[in-house]
């Protein structure tokens, strides 16, 4: 997504792999192992320090349980970074089977809905002041959400043509290099 956007991305697998770039996106997956791998590759340290400096980072679906403060559900006992005031219910939705799409409105991303791809799915809850919701669905269920330099979705935004999100999140990496350089 980010290459068709003409963003340059890499893959960031070690600390130095993290230091070569201006912000990070944790994609979805397996909550656990994304956890589990950024100890085993020495990443949660260099990465939360990277984010308290300011540095960005976006996490969909997984990506976004692994960046929260507190994970409620089966599983609880996951390393995560803790980097966002949410509380986050995994698998909120229900199983792979309960996967399911919906337009869900994003003002920072224009007047035109966002076409989201929910699969296993948790709910974000904004625990503190600091976190602004950025999208509910119908009911009222907050499924995008940010916190300064950090950026959460429930949903698979890479999983549609639709490059608006990626497009805000690399806006804001460059906003961030450009305050860093000052």
């Amino acid at each position: 997504m980010l290459r068709n956007l003409g963003v340059e991305a890499s893959e960031v697998r070690l600390p130095r792999d993290l230091a070569a770039v201006d912000g990070l996106i944790i994609p979805g997956g397996e909550s656990t192992t994304i956890g589990k791998l950024l100890r085993a590759f020495e990443l949660m340290e260099p990465l939360r320090q990277r984010a308290h400096d300011g540095f960005p980072v976006y996490g969909t679906c997984a990506g976004a349980i692994v960046m929260a403060r507190n994970v409620v559900g089966r599983g609880t006992d996951q390393p995560v970074l803790g980097l966002m005031d949410l509380t986050v219910e995994r698998n909120a939705f229900g199983r792979q089977v309960d996967s399911f799409e919906a337009d869900v409105p994003l003002a920072v991303i224009g007047d035109r809905p966002f076409h989201a791809v929910f699969i296993r799915a948790p709910i974000l809850a904004p625990a503190g002041q600091d976190v602004k919701v950025l999208g509910r669905l119908e009911d009222g269920t907050v499924v995008a959400a940010q916190q300064d330099n950090l950026l959460a979705t429930s949903f698979h935004p890479e999983l549609t043509d639709d490059g608006r999100l990626h497009q805000y999140f690399a806006t804001l990496v460059q906003r961030c290099r450009e305050t860093a350089s000052r």
